[in-house]
C-alpha cells in the first residue's frame, strides 16, 4: 500500500519511534537464549527478509559509491555494536544503562552536523550537549554523579561500554554521511543484508552454538526483526513525506520510552536516577535541536 497522504505518513514515522522503543529490550532477551552473535545475526536474517519484501531488492545503479562505502561501513558498524552491547551485558539493568548510551547520538549528530555540513547553530548548543553528557553520566553513576562509581561500572564491563559508546558516535557520522551524500536514495536494505552477512561470518569463528528453536525465543525472535526492520521502513516513508518536525521532536522521547519498555519486558528495576538520567539525556537532545532551527521556524 503506498502511502501519500501528510498525515497518513506521519502516523507511519510515529509507529518506527514505538517500534524502535522495543529494540532494546527484545535485543537483549534474544540474546540470552540464542547468544549475543547468534542472536544478532538471527535478527538481521529476518530483517533483511522482512524489508527485501516491504521495499523490495536494493537499487544501486544511482547510488554514490562514496556514500555505498561510508554508509555500509557506518550502519553495519552501528548495528553490530548495539547488538553485541546489550548482549554481552552483565546483566539485564545494565543492558538498559546501555541502551541509554548509545542515545547519546542525537547530541552528537547535531554537534557534528555544524562541522560536516556547516549546520547553523545557536549558543544553546553548548547547554544541550552538556546535559545529554550529564545524563549519561548519571545514568552509569549509580551515586550521585561520583567518579569512583563511573570507573567501577565501566570496568565491570568495558567491552559493552565501549561498544555503546561507539554506537552514539558511528550512527551521529552515519546520518550526517547520509544527509550529505545519500542524494535522498534509502539503501536501508542493502546495509542491513551486509549486518546480516557479517554477522553470520563472525558467528562461524565463534565459539558459539544456537540452541532449538523454542516457541517463546522464536517470537521474540521475529518481534526484534520486525522491530528493527518494520521501524526503518516506516520512519522512510515518515521523513519522506510526513511532518518532519514532529517527527523529530518525538524521536527525542527514545531514551525514555525504550528503557520503559525494556524495564517491562526484562522485569528489570531501575532507580530514580536512572529515570533522571534518562529524562536529562532526552532534555539536552532537545535542546541541541532547537539551537539548529532558524528562528522563523521557533
Amino acid at each position: 500500500m503506498r502511502i501519500t497522504s501528510g498525515p497518513a505518513a506521519t502516523a507511519c514515522g510515529l509507529a518506527a519511534i514505538l517500534l524502535w522503543s522495543t529494540a532494546s529490550g527484545l535485543i537483549r532477551s534474544v540474546s540470552e537464549y540464542f547468544g549475543p552473535i547468534g542472536g544478532a545475526a538471527l535478527i538481521y536474517t529476518f530483517g533483511s527478509a522482512l524489508l527485501v519484501m516491504l521495499l523490495g531488492r536494493p537499487r544501486l545503479r544511482h547510488a554514490s559509491r562514496f556514500y555505498l562505502v561510508t554508509g555500509s561501513l557506518l550502519f553495519v558498524t552501528y548495528e553490530i555494536c548495539l547488538c553485541l552491547a546489550l548482549g554481552f551485558a552483565v546483566s539485564r539493568t545494565q543492558s538498559i544503562q546501555l541502551g541509554v548510551v548509545n542515545y547519546l547520538w542525537p547530541s552528537l549528530t547535531v554537534l557534528l552536523a555544524i562541522f560536516m555540513n556547516r549546520q547553523p547553530a545557536r549558543w544553546i548548543i553548548v547547554p544541550g550537549t552538556a546535559i545529554a553528557l550529564l545524563g549519561i553520566l548519571w545514568v552509569v553513576s549509580t551515586d550521585g554523579v561520583s567518579l569512583a562509581s563511573i570507573a567501577s561500572n565501566v570496568a565491570s564491563n568495558p567491552l559493552s561500554y565501549s561498544l555503546a559508546a561507539t554506537c552514539a558516535i558511528t550512527f551521529a557520522l552515519y546520518c550526517n554521511v547520509t544527509r550529505r551524500y545519500a542524494n535522498g536514495q534509502s539503501h536501508v536494505v542493502l546495509f542491513f543484508l551486509l549486518t546480516a552477512a557479517v554477522l553470520w561470518a563472525k558467528y562461524l569463528i565463534s565459539s558459539e552454538t544456537l540452541p532449538p528453536f523454542a516457541l517463546r525465543p522464536s517470537l521474540e525472535l521475529l518481534a526484534a526483526g520486525l522491530g528493527m526492520a518494520g521501524g526503518y521502513a516506516l520512519w522512510n516513508i515518515g521523513i519522506l513525506r510526513g511532518n518532519l518536525t514532529l517527527l523529530a521532536t518525538a524521536s527525542y522521547a527514545g531514551p525514555v520510552l525504550s528503557s520503559a519498555f525494556a524495564a517491562t519486558w526484562l522485569g528489570a528495576e531501575l532507580g530514580m536516577q536512572f529515570w533522571q538520567g534518562a529524562l536529562l539525556v532526552t532534555a539536552g537532545s532537545l535542546l541541541c535541536w532547537q539551537a539548529t532551527r532558524q528562528r522563523g521556524k521557533d
